[in-house]
């Protein structure tokens, strides 16, 4: 018994690190520059909705802390703070609402509520949070409440275009698990 118990959280680890990784490369290998704020588009939210779905809400938050901030750190860490908490947010929020369910409209309402986090996450931070922090701290001074508008389509575009590809990935591998 014990040693299932193990296997179980050596899995659960694997699992974690695997998605931490695609989303790290989902947010690097594909970044389409968005001008307005410094800020780029991105496919890394996929894996974060995915795993959320699939393995709850510690894993979703985990992978969509840790893999898309990794990414950040590499040429754009002024924005590491507000992905963290905005898509650690989106993964938990996801698992929460959508994670192990079978049932088709709780998982799509679990992907609004990501996509809205993903939004409205950004636009806070970059409208609000970053412009208080760099009176204090310059780093943080990459944008503006201008910036910020001009980005919600584009985020906009890059959630729900993650959320239909986590669905996808959802639905094929939900049904193997079950």
């Amino acid at each position: 018994m014990k040693e299932s118990h193990q296997m179980q959280q050596l899995l659960r680890v694997g699992v974690t690190v695997a998605f931490i990784t695609l989303a790290f490369l989902g947010t690097t290998v594909i970044r389409i520059p968005i001008p307005a704020s410094g800020g780029y588009f991105n496919l890394g939210d996929t894996f974060v909705m995915a795993a959320a779905l699939l393995y709850g809400p510690l894993v979703g938050g985990v992978v969509g802390l840790v893999g898309p901030a990794l990414a950040d750190a590499i040429g754009f860490p002024q924005f590491i703070l507000a992905t963290g908490v905005v898509k650690g947010f989106e993964g938990l929020l996801i698992g929460l609402v959508g994670g192990r369910q079978t049932a088709i409209p709780r998982v799509l309402l679990a992907l609004t509520l990501g996509i809205t986090v993903l939004v409205g996450g950004y636009y806070i931070f970059e409208a609000t949070i970053y412009p208080w922090m760099a009176r204090s701290i310059p780093f943080f001074g990459v944008t503006d409440r201008a910036a910020a508008l001009a980005e919600i389509v584009p985020n906009l575009l890059q959630g729900v275009l993650s959320a239909v590809i986590a669905f996808g990935i959802w639905k094929v591998l939900a049904r193997r698990q079950a």
